[in-house]
């Protein structure tokens, strides 16, 4: 996996120390690549998904690759807010995506649901170290950017853990 490195590209009044904008950026880049790549691998389950609850599994898997496009253009439109560059293509998210790569081999319902949650579990868990990160440096903004990342990734984590449940 890379690193994501940027520089505060563009000028900003965005009154925050530009030590702390370059810094910040590069946190958004990074989870935005894991958003991104988190967004393909659920429509990856939500197009190969077979099994005898495949229309369920088919629209929730939809409805968290919409989630996670809502995540990825938040954390884009912030980024640029602060003047940075989001590395928003499909080869910089894989480059630098800390999501795992997807169980190519998953085709029941469960093997998909088993993946999803092992992958949006770090993705909610980097968002929520991304709230104390920023947080610290003084972004209350863009740490609240990341709760409400956070908070419907948790959801959505629930959604699919209630099916391994039980």
């Amino acid at each position: 996996m890379a690193t994501a490195t940027t520089e505060v590209h563009f000028n900003s009044s965005v009154k925050i120390d530009e030590d702390v904008k370059s810094k910040v950026i590069e946190i958004l880049n990074a989870r935005l690549a894991d958003a991104l790549d988190m967004k393909t691998q659920a429509k990856h389950a939500h197009w190969n998904v077979k099994g005898i609850h495949f229309f369920q599994l088919h629209e929730l898997f939809d409805s968290i690759a919409t989630h996670l496009e809502d995540h990825s253009d938040l954390i884009a439109e912030r980024l640029v807010q602060l003047g940075g560059v989001a590395n928003g293509t499909a080869r910089q998210a894989a480059a630098n995506s800390s999501i795992k790569e997807y169980d190519l081999h998953a085709v029941k319902g469960e093997e998909h649901v088993k993946a999803l949650v092992q992958r949006l579990s770090t993705l909610a868990n980097a968002a929520r170290k991304a709230i104390d990160d920023t947080g610290k440096l003084g972004d209350q903004a863009t740490a609240d950017l990341f709760t409400e990342v956070t908070r419907a990734a948790d959801k959505d984590l629930w959604f699919l853990e209630a099916h391994l449940q039980g």
